[in-house]
């Protein structure tokens, strides 16, 4: 970044500074992973400079012979990669993704059913603060207060008494494998389309190690970081027969010029995802967050739903302190450079701002090297500090520790 340092120093230097973080910290947040030097180098490159609006070729711009190429490789990439029968690869982001099916599928008022944000939701899936809660009639299906899982029974009943004209499936904090053909049946019975948000899980999806929701699902829609590990942005796959509504609620109904320098790092991210490495990535990432599991509960510590099936886990942090609560205890892991967020639980009595859980996931820690030995160092890690949060000599001095793991497994992109 040459030119940069000499340009805007200060902008180099937040830039700088953020490398070093990522470098020295290990990262925890479920939502979170490092995109490859190859992804970043697409990100930054000079399709930036580029508007596109429209489609491949059916641009309102002149210039766009490399923009269509890039959507179509792009496009072909994922419909590839997951099977689908058509691809729209201008969304921003995830929620941009949903609302835009909404926007192609749906009547401003029409009913909609998702999990409950309060359960591991998501905020686009009819919250009554968001476009979806605001411009739709959203019910929510819950967990089962027994086994903090789903109740596909429950989801049944509450779809035929509100028959709803979408729902959707997928989840923000959902540490258990989500059985979509089931969904599928249940939309089926009820006449409503099916909407599966598979944001958290795509990479899993992709690499084979949680079942797919294409074949079962009207629409799916993903962010393209997280688990799939690309840059920032958003993907949605629907049938055929719904691909020219789509990509009109996608442009001109929500957005404007597509982000073409994310959509060719998101075909550069597309390619990595069908590769046999990328499966054994994926693979690791669910073992990783098993043993990172298995070493918290070996603790005392309670998770939700007693473990995990997929990259995620939910810790209760009421299991071994009632007074200690979710901005606490990831204030204290962040002191020991171990960077979670806090997260609600089902049922949770603490209000968001505080929580009673922590969050943690696998997929940036596997994307960095480690394995099932340094899981459990983690997890060892983790129980020290939230069992002496105010203790500041111990944090530092596992800081240390977790600085030394950095060192051995550095953020590859960083190489």
């Amino acid at each position: 970044m040459t030119n940069l340092s000499h340009t805007d120093p200060e902008a180099f230097g937040i830039l700088q500074a953020e490398r070093n973080r990522q470098h020295t910290t290990l990262e925890l947040i479920a939502s979170e992973n490092h995109a490859s030097a190859a992804v970043l180098e697409a990100t930054g490159s000079v399709m930036t400079d580029k508007y596109a609006e429209g489609y491949p070729q059916r641009r309102y711009y002149q210039g766009c012979h490399e923009s269509d190429q890039a959507e179509q490789l792009a496009i072909d990439r994922a419909k590839a990669l997951f099977g689908a029968e058509h691809a729209n690869v201008q969304p921003h982001c995830g929620t941009s993704a949903n609302i835009a099916v909404y926007m192609a599928a749906l009547d401003p008022g029409d009913t909609i059913m998702g999990m409950d944000l309060s359960h591991g939701g998501h905020l686009s899936h009819g919250l009554k603060l968001n476009y979806s809660g605001i411009y739709y009639n959203a019910v929510f299906y819950t967990l089962s207060k027994d086994t903090e899982m789903l109740d596909m029974d429950a989801v049944r009943d509450l779809a035929l008494k509100s028959r709803p004209k979408m729902i959707i499936a997928g989840a923000s904090a959902y540490p258990r494998t989500i059985d979509f053909e089931a969904f599928g049946k249940i939309a089926a019975e009820v006449g409503a389309y099916l909407l599966c948000d598979i944001a958290h899980i795509a990479g899993l999806v992709a690499g084979g190690v949680h079942p797919s929701p294409v074949p079962h699902a009207d629409f799916v829609t993903t962010t393209t970081h997280k688990t799939l590990r690309g840059p920032r942005s958003g993907i949605i796959m629907c049938k055929n027969k719904w691909a020219k509504k789509v990509d009109s609620a996608v442009f001109p109904g929500l957005q404007g010029g597509p982000f073409m320098h994310q959509i060719i790092a998101k075909a550069v991210a597309l390619a990595e995802a069908s590769r046999p490495e990328f499966a054994d990535y994926a693979g690791q990432v669910v073992a990783n967050a098993k043993a990172l599991a298995d070493a918290l509960m070996e603790k005392g510590w309670r998770l939700v739903t007693g473990g995990t099936d997929n990259h995620m886990m939910l810790v209760d942090l009421r299991s071994r302190d009632e007074n200690l609560n979710g901005h606490v205890a990831s204030g204290a892991l962040a002191a020991a450079r171990l960077v979670a967020n806090k997260n609600v639980i089902p049922f949770d009595p603490r209000p968001p701002m505080q929580t009673s859980g922590v969050r943690f996931g696998t997929p940036a820690l596997t994307t960095r090297g480690a394995k099932e030995p340094e899981m459990k160092i983690i997890g060892q890690w983790i129980d020290q500090i939230l069992t002496n949060y105010e203790d500041k000599t111990l944090i530092a001095r596992i800081g240390d520790e977790v600085l030394k793991m950095c060192e051995a497994f550095p953020v590859p992109n960083q190489k």
